[in-house]
């Protein structure tokens, strides 16, 4: 019996089908090895298709993989646009090769010559950007796009490198193009001048980037990928990325990029698609190989030549540009052939039945692999929604390599909470179960909100609980009893998530401040418009206004969750869920925590602590700093009272707050 099974009896049903997974990794991985050497030479295919350098011969090889097609040509500006100048020939196995010596092409092929590749196959003749090219450009008069030759032979490679943060991981989610206050997309150097002191500054030690990979769409928010290897152009250089990943290295900041290898645009110009002529190249084909929500295509990972693409892909992100690991996205829609619509998961044949993709869970594992061989100290982060079992199990113990998963439920349940539920609605004991509700030995990330909660026809947290207020009682000379709930409120959610809800912590950037609004990209029903595709740091930057009353409780609540080691400790003590108080007490890490969700403040509270003596306040969401009005003199000391077997202690529990108490010494 694997350790999985033996480590959750509820899992001893489906006990065949867990080994039947580590077996069927277990396969692949020997196969692999056995036809390549090893799992990272396998994932090297970005060192042999595409562009390569051959120094004994002395000039450029390109390389395709298009076993379907008929004939492939190379052209572009290095070749006056002549479609048929440049043939490729036809080797084994699908591979279609061109060599361009330098004593012809060394003045004609050089940095930033634009090019494409003419494909016939069985659907006709078309033009096609290179599967392996590393950068690609939009034409910004007629929006035709077009490969770029771009050259790593003397590429700049990753300098500084960061070591895993020993702290917590506190993660600054991060999206480059809309990182800019201007109405307009940003580049990689004004994000690594403007905004990655910003996120020193705060005490995040870790930053997940958006929309790295090449997409034709920026409204896709980055998750309709069309060329893999190649870094989003309209952001600037791969060198200028480098340059960024440097930069947060210096800064002792970890750089993960979020990776979309779950689906890929059904584009068949830009992207994957059709690119032999066939359906399957890479992808599943009919209506199996369509994402009915996404409309995207699917990829085949049972294929080999799919695997190694993804696979090669993984390895090029870390080493090529030094990434410190990835934010795998959509793995629910991956593990499961439904892609997990409409259904409960509450079940076991749920996780392991027939509607299981296999050859997806193998690739997972298989990334997993990779990854951590190149580097132990990478890290890998899920983000699934199921709850799939062995999420972040170790493989050999029947799970799936996964260093960290997303807690996806909470965002969720914070929306509901202030979306369909008045105030004197709210359950504690909810509260407390929902943020608590996980295992203990998987790495949880807890986020309040992410981009996703902040997407056009959504509120962020903020905006939710202040809305049209925001815009005209933020001024400190303003006194607005919506905007003082709001403030109050999301404080609490976001010190309540980060106490209880996982072993690492995730914000998207602008909400540690309540950034205002939503988030929509320019598009023709908004004519266009990049208003709500920025940050506007000039609130928080504002003295005058009560946005950085916020973005100085979170830079607190940071370095107090990091000193008082709160995330790794033993799980809560729920001491009190007092539904008609609206208070919920708990205890950990020998920290008393008080949370007042209520409208009411309650003099001389009693609430039962583990612990004897007196207690001081340690972290208030009250204080003045933050916004708060310092209702508890935080110089108080707060005596306990032993009664037969229980220890007692008696607060003034303030209205909208959250107080931290600790035994005096």
């Amino acid at each position: 019996m694997m350790k999985l099974v033996e480590n959750d009896s509820w899992l001893e049903p489906v006990a065949h089908e867990v080994e039947a997974r580590y077996q069927r990794y277990e396969s692949k991985l020997k196969y692999i090895v056995s036809q390549y050497g090893s799992l990272k030479s396998f994932a090297s295919a970005h060192e042999f298709f595409g562009f390569t350098y051959d120094h004994l011969r002395r000039g450029w090889w390109y390389r395709e993989w298009a076993p379907a097609a008929h004939y492939l040509s190379l052209f572009g500006d290095f070749n006056n646009w002549d479609r048929y100048a440049n043939p490729l020939e036809r080797e084994e196995d699908g591979v279609w090769s061109i060599f361009l010596p330098d004593s012809q092409y060394k003045n004609r092929l050089v940095n930033g010559s634009l090019l494409k590749v003419l494909v016939q196959s069985s659907i006709g003749e078309q033009e096609r950007i290179p599967v392996y090219i590393k950068r690609v450009i939009q034409d910004e008069n007629n929006k035709d796009f077009a490969g770029q030759f771009w050259s790593t032979a003397k590429g700049q490679k990753p300098k500084a490198k960061s070591q895993k943060p020993k702290a917590p991981l506190f993660i600054y989610e991060s999206h480059i193009g809309m990182a800019q206050e201007k109405e307009g997309v940003g580049s990689y150097n004004e994000f690594a001048d403007n905004v990655l002191p910003r996120i020193k500054e705060l005490g995040y030690n870790a930053v997940q980037l958006m929309a790295v990979a090449e997409h034709p769409y920026y409204g896709s928010f980055g998750y309709h990928v069309s060329n893999f290897f190649a870094v989003s152009s309209r952001f600037g250089t791969p060198e200028e990325l480098k340059s960024l990943i440097d930069k947060a290295h210096q800064m002792g900041i970890i750089v993960i990029m979020d990776l979309v290898h779950s689906h890929t645009v059904k584009n068949t110009y830009e992207g994957l698609n059709l690119f032999d002529g066939t359906e399957t190249q890479y992808l599943v084909g009919g209506r199996e190989g369509h994402h009915p929500q996404w409309d995207s295509k699917l990829f085949n990972y049972g294929k080999m030549e799919t695997l190694r693409l993804l696979l090669s892909n993984v390895r090029f992100w870390l080493e090529e540009f030094g990434f410190d690991g990835f934010r795998f996205d959509g793995v629910t829609s991956m593990l499961y052939k439904n892609h997990g619509i409409d259904t409960t998961f509450e079940i076991q044949t749920d996780y392991f039945g027939d509607n299981i993709n296999d050859d997806a869970v193998t690739y997972l594992q298989l990334a997993n692999t990779l990854v951590h061989q190149l580097n132990k100290d990478y890290i890998t982060i899920a983000e699934d929604v199921s709850g799939m079992p062995g999420m972040c199990a170790a493989i050999e113990d029947g799970g799936l390599g996964f260093d960290y998963r997303l807690g996806m439920g909470l965002p969720d349940f914070w929306i509901k909470v202030l979306k369909d539920q008045k105030e004197e609605e709210w359950n504690m004991h909810e509260f407390f179960f929902t943020m608590t509700n996980r295992l203990y030995n998987v790495k949880t990330i807890a986020y309040a909100e992410s981009h996703d909660q902040a997407l056009v026809g959504d509120k962020t947290l903020a905006f939710r609980l202040m809305d049209k207020e925001m815009y005209g009682s933020m001024s400190k000379d303003i006194q607005n009893i919506v905007v003082d709930r709001g403030v109050a409120l999301h404080k609490m959610i976001r010190l309540f998530t980060i106490c209880l809800g996982g072993n690492a912590w995730l914000n998207f950037m602008g909400n540690e401040f309540g950034h205002p609004e939503w988030i929509d990209f320019p598009r023709q029903e908004n004519g266009w418009s990049y208003k709500h595709a920025r940050r506007q740091w000039s609130l928080v930057d504002d003295e005058n206004l009560k946005f950085h009353y916020m973005r100085d409780f979170d830079k607190e609540m940071l370095k107090f969750v990091k000193e008082n080691d709160i995330m790794d400790s033993e799980p809560a003590w729920l001491m009190n869920a007092d539904e008609e108080n609206k208070t919920i007490v708990f205890e950990r890490n020998n920290l008393v925590f008080v949370f007042n969700w209520g409208a009411e403040s309650i003099s001389d509270y009693e609430i039962n602590v583990k612990n004897t003596g007196d207690h001081e306040i340690i972290f208030s969401t009250d204080d003045k700093r933050f916004g708060g009005f310092e209702n508890i003199d935080k110089g108080t000391v707060f005596p306990s009272e032993q009664r037969e077997n229980q220890v007692f202690m008696k607060v003034y529990n303030v209205s909208r707050t959250a107080v931290v108490y600790k035994v005096k010494r």
